[in-house]
C-alpha cells in the first residue's frame, strides 16, 4: 500500500498544473539546494582540521587539542538554528485523504505515509552532508570505529527528532512558544554570557560519543515524538475536525485609526484584517520583524566597521522587511478575489496607493523599532534613517511596480512555510529584488568613495528618498498604467487552478 501512495503522489506531481508553470522556480530551487549540499560538504571535511588549526594560532598545546570535544561543545547549537529554520522555512507534506476515506484502506497505513513523507526532507539530508565527511575524517584520524558510528547515528536521530518536533510546535502554539523561549534564551545566555550553555550540553554529547550505549536514549525520544504526533493526527483523521470549528469568542479589531487616510482607508482596514485573519500573511509579518535584528549581524563585528558599504546594505535591511516580504506579493495577496475586485467601481489608483501607504507604515514602524540601535553611534542610526527614507522614496515604488509582473496566485491559509512556499515567487521577483537591494549600497558608497565622508554618503541616500516622494504622483501614475495593460493577463493567471 506504501508503494502505490508513492505511486500516486508522484503522478500528482507530474501531472498537477502548476508543474510546468514552476519548472523554473523548481530548477532555481535545485541548483540552490545543490550549492548549499556542496558547501555542507566542504564544510563537513574542512571542520576537523578548521578548528584543529585555530586552536593552534591561540596557543593550545598540541597534546590538549581535540577537535571533536569542540565540535560536541556546539553542535547543540546547530540543532537549536535547524529547529527554528524549519518552523519557518520546512514546508509540511500535505495528502489528499477525502478519497482515501471511502476506500479500504486502514487509517493508520495513511497517517505512518503521511510521516514518513516528512523524513524526505532537505533539511534532514543536511546533516548528513556535513556529518558523514566529518566521521570520514574522524576515522582516518584514528578515532574508535564503533564510538563514530554510533555517534554519526544518534546524529541522524536527533535530526529526524527534530522533524518530528517541529510538526508538534507548527500544530501547537504553546509548544511554539515554550521551544522558541528555551532557544532564544540559550542562545543570548551563551552570546552575552550570561550563563555558558555550551559546557553542559558539551558534556551530554561528549557522552553520547564516549558511551554508545547512550544512543538508546535519542532513539527513545524518536520514538516517543513519533507516537505523539500519530495520536495527534489519528485523532483528528477525519473531515469534520476541519470542517466543524467551534467559535467560542469574536473579536472586532478597532481600525478606526485609518480613517484619516479618507477613501483609502477602506482598503488599508482590508489589508489589516486580511493580514491578521490568515496563515501566510501572519507568517510574512512575523518573519518581517526578524530583519529589525540584520543590524544585529553586522554592528556587533568589528571587522564591518572597515566596510561601511555593508553597513549600508544592513541598514537598509532593518526598516525594509514587510517592504521586501509582503511587498513583493502584490497583488497576490488579493488572487482569491482579485476578479470581483476588478468587477467593481474601484479606482486602480487608489487600490495601489492603499498598498503603498501600507508599506510606508510598515517601514516608519520598524524605524521607530530600531531606535536602540543608538546604542551602536549615532552614525549608524543615522545610516539606518537614510536606509529609511531610501525605502519610502524608492523602494516601495519599485516594489509595487514589481508587482505588475507577478501574476502567481497566493492561497491565505495555505499551511506553509512563509519562505519555503513559493506560492506567489517568481524568477522576476529576483530581477526586481537587485535595484532594491544594490541601488542603495550604490547610492550611498558612490559619494562616500570619492569624499571619504560617512555623512556624504548618508545624505545622498537619505536625499534620494525625498526626490521619490517628491516623484510620488509621477511614479504612481506610471505604475497604475503598467498595471491596466495587464489588468485581463493577470486575471486569468489568478483564475488558473
Amino acid at each position: 500500500m506504501i508503494k502505490t501512495f508513492i505511486s500516486l503522489q508522484w503522478k500528482e506531481f507530474l501531472r498537477s498544473a502548476s508543474f510546468q508553470k514552476g519548472v523554473a522556480i523548481k530548477v532555481l530551487l535545485f541548483i540552490a539546494a545543490a550549492y548549499i549540499g556542496g558547501m555542507a560538504i566542504l564544510a563537513g571535511m574542512g571542520l576537523f582540521f578548521g578548528i584543529k588549526k585555530y586552536l593552534k594560532s591561540l596557543g593550545v598545546p598540541e597534546h590538549l587539542i581535540d577537535p571533536h570535544v569542540i565540535v560536541n561543545s556546539f553542535i547543540a547549537f546547530w540543532f537549536m538554528a535547524d529547529l527554528m529554520l524549519r518552523y519557518f522555512m520546512q514546508q509540511m507534506p500535505v495528502m489528499n485523504i477525502k478519497p482515501l476515506m471511502i476506500i479500504p484502506i486502514k487509517q493508520k497505513t495513511i497517517i505512518h505515509f503521511l510521516l514518513g513523507k516528512t523524513v524526505i526532507s532537505f533539511f534532514n539530508l543536511l546533516p548528513l552532508l556535513v556529518f558523514i565527511p566529518y566521521c570520514v575524517i574522524l576515522l582516518g584520524q584514528g578515532y574508535p570505529p564503533l564510538h563514530v558510528i554510533c555517534w554519526l547515528l544518534s546524529i541522524i536521530v536527533i535530526t529526524l527528532s527534530l522533524n518530528f518536533l517541529n510538526i508538534l510546535v507548527n500544530k501547537s502554539n504553546t509548544v511554539f512558544y515554550v521551544v522558541a523561549t528555551a532557544l532564544i534564551g540559550s542562545i543570548a545566555a551563551q552570546y552575552f554570557g550570561f550563563y555558558d550553555v555550551a559546557t553542559p550540553l558539551g558534556i551530554v554529547f561528549n557522552g553520547l560519543y564516549n558511551n554508545p550505549i547512550y544512543i538508546l536514549v535519542p532513539i527513545a525520544i524518536l520514538g516517543i515524538l513519533y507516537y505523539l504526533n500519530f495520536n495527534y493526527l489519528n485523532s483528528r483523521f477525519y473531515l469534520d475536525s476541519a470542517i466543524s470549528q467551534k467559535v467560542k469568542e469574536v473579536n472586532a479589531s478597532d481600525l478606526s485609526w485609518l480613517d484619516r487616510f479618507g477613501a483609502l482607508a477602506t482598503f488599508l482596514k482590508n489589508d489589516v484584517r486580511m493580514i491578521w485573519r490568515n496563515k501566510r500573511p501572519r507568517q510574512v509579518l512575523l518573519m518581517s520583524g526578524f530583519f529589525l535584528f540584520y543590524g544585529v549581524i553586522f554592528f556587533t563585528q568589528k571587522t564591518y566597521n572597515d566596510m561601511p558599504g555593508f553597513i549600508a546594505f544592513a541598514s537598509i535591511f532593518i526598516t525594509a522587511g514587510f517592504l521586501f516580504s509582503f511587498g513583493q506579493l502584490v497583488p497576490s495577496w488579493d488572487s482569491e478575489h482579485y476578479k470581483m475586485m476588478m468587477s467593481q467601481n474601484i479606482p486602480y489608483r487608489q487600490y495601489l496607493e492603499s498598498k503603498w501607504y501600507l508599506m510606508v507604515i510598515a517601514v516608519v514602524i520598524s524605524f521607530i523599532l530600531s531606535t536602540p540601535y543608538i546604542y551602536f553611534g549615532w552614525d549608524k542610526y543615522a545610516m539606518i534613517a537614510a536606509g529609511a527614507s531610501f525605502n519610502i522614496g524608492i523602494n516601495t515604488f519599485v516594489t509595487l511596480f514589481g508587482g505588475a509582473l507577478n501574476r502567481v496566485p497566493v492561497k491565505l491559509n495555505e499551511k506553509a512555510k512563509a519562505f519555503s512556499n513559493t506560492q506567489g515567487f517568481n524568477p522576476t521577483q529576483l530581477l526586481i529584488a537587485l535595484p532594491k537591494m544594490l541601488l542603495p549600497v550604490v547610492l550611498f558608497y558612490v559619494p562616500y568613495y570619492f569624499t571619504d565622508s560617512l555623512n556624504a554618503g548618508i545624505i545622498t541616500l537619505a536625499v534620494s528618498g525625498l526626490v521619490g516622494l517628491v516623484f510620488k504622483n509621477y511614479f504612481l501614475t506610471q505604475i497604475e498604467k503598467v498595471y491596466q495593460k495587464g489588468k485581463y493577463k493577470t486575471i486569468a493567471a489568478f483564475d488558473e487552478k
